[in-house]
């Protein structure tokens, strides 16, 4: 009788085991899909990082793997990914169309407002990067690398604030933006508002405009093949210094985009369009970029509470 229980229970088991997988497969399968698209929105927001934002979500440490090894599993791996992957596209173009339209009458507004997001980060990296310790070496890291680009952004305010797009442009623009996606906590969203290409690179992936996607979308690849193994060694043998280097980079490219970008962007003529005053421009784009770090450092609370890497 005990037998023939076991039989019937095993036989149960079995009938539950194929029945699982299409309705588990399909769930799983939009679960990824859902994922895909929240790193795209990680992606494409400045101050969001998709590295950042797949951490999270538990895709990072796989996705770098595979990244890493692309002849380790390659199907198995190309299947889980296919999912996130059309849900990154979806994300980045739902909210390219949000962004190009903040790029509007209120440009500066929204500009100081997106950089609140990246100033945001700044507690969430710093506590990443003093993981393992802090050395005077990593503050001469942070310290340099901020000097650096801020001193690099206000020498060449007149010559690259607003670089004509064409193909090699669009190449590195894409390569700048994968390496969102690979290095947890970048968010390259700086770089492109400073030369001035932000607005037309959302313009472009909302409009489908393949003159600007084709190179954009090379360039990220590319970037991804050539650093994913170089930055999983970077930050494996120089961790701390490499996150140091990052929070450098932020603060500096952050303060450096009110000089070159928000405040000469007040002109009589912005001002005009605006209806307000350069007080009241002023004031306001303050406020936004206040607003912007709260958002932003909430949003790196719940990285702090939910990263499987905690």
């Amino acid at each position: 009788m005990s037998a023939e229980n076991n039989s019937n229970t095993n036989q149960i088991e079995l009938e539950e085991i194929k029945t699982q997988p299409k309705r588990h497969g399909l769930a799983d399968w939009m679960i990824r899909l859902l994922k895909g698209f929240i790193i795209g929105f990680g992606g494409i927001v400045p101050g969001l990082s998709g590295g950042v934002l797949s951490v999270i979500l538990g895709v990072y440490d796989r996705m770098m793997n595979f990244l890493g090894n692309l002849r380790n599993q390659f199907l198995k791996n190309v299947a889980y990914f296919f999912p996130i992957g059309i849900g990154g596209i979806l994300g980045i173009v739902f909210f390219a169309g949000i962004i190009e339209a903040a790029f509007g009458t209120y440009a500066a507004l929204f500009t100081a407002l997106f950089i609140g997001f990246v100033a945001g980060t700044f507690p969430s990296i710093y506590r990443t990067a003093g993981q393992e310790g802090r050395k005077g070496s990593d503050w001469a890291v942070f310290a340099i690398s901020a000097i650096v680009i801020f001193g690099l952004m206000l020498i060449g305010e007149q010559n690259f604030t607003q670089i004509q797009p064409n193909i090699i442009v669009w190449v590195l623009s894409g390569a700048i933006v994968a390496l969102g996606f690979i290095v947890p906590g970048l968010s390259p969203s700086n770089f492109l508002i400073y030369f001035g290409l932000y607005d037309k690179m959302a313009s472009g992936i909302k409009n489908f405009d393949f003159q600007m996607l084709i190179p954009f979308v090379a360039g990220a690849i590319a970037s991804v093949l050539l650093f994913a193994k170089l930055a999983n060694y970077l930050f494996q043998r120089y961790y701390s210094k490499m996150y140091h280097l990052i929070l450098g980079l932020v603060v500096g490219s952050t303060l450096g985009i009110f000089p070159t970008i928000i405040f000469p962007s007040f002109t009589a003529k912005n001002l005009t369009a605006m209806k307000m005053s350069f007080i009241v421009a002023f004031l306001i784009s303050i406020v936004m970029f206040l607003i912007g770090i709260v958002i932003s450092y909430l949003f790196g609370k719940l990285e702090e509470k939910y990263s499987p890497q905690d």
